[in-house]
């Protein structure tokens, strides 16, 4: 890649992101992949998440917390390895707490409100040169033409 990602790359993708994917392993060990919405995303690439602590998300979570969070958008894609930590703090509820939030839960104070942050260990990019509108060009004419796009992939630990 011309390149390389750098960690505020990873930042930025992650804040731009209105959800992402979070892959788990059940306690069968198969993948199981579900969208989550970002509520913060720190200078370290850490993302804060509500979860509800009813049902098997979080027992999954809990069992195996490690987990793959994933965006993608025209022409860009983005892996992120994290290992999920459940925190038990109230004021960082209250200051993450959103109207859209609301719709999920009884409120801040719903017993089943928790609060994960998956602490970032790794990120894998790939992408195409020039932007979205330019990566929708490469990705049709690829497709037309069966040449390669001239994407890359690059690699970082966090």
């Amino acid at each position: 890649m011309a390149d390389e990602i750098t960690k505020e790359d990873v930042v930025s993708k992650l804040r731009d992101a209105s959800w992402v994917m979070m892959t788990t392993a059940g306690a069968d060990g198969k993948l199981v992949s579900h969208p989550m919405v970002p509520q913060q995303v720190t200078d370290d690439a850490d993302v804060w998440f509500f979860v509800s602590l009813k049902g098997g998300n979080a027992e999954a979570l809990k069992a195996s917390p490690q987990v793959n969070l994933s965006v993608a958008e025209a022409g860009s894609w983005l892996s992120v390895a994290a290992e999920v930590e459940f925190i038990d703090d109230r004021a960082k509820v209250d200051e993450l707490w959103n109207k859209d939030v609301e719709g999920w839960f009884e409120g801040k104070n719903d017993p089943a409100v928790g609060l994960i942050r998956a602490n970032s260990e790794s990120a894998q990019f790939w992408g195409l040169p020039g932007g979205k509108m330019s990566a929708l060009a490469r990705i049709v004419k690829s497709r037309v033409s069966g040449d390669d796009t001239g994407g890359d992939s690059e690699t970082m630990e966090l």
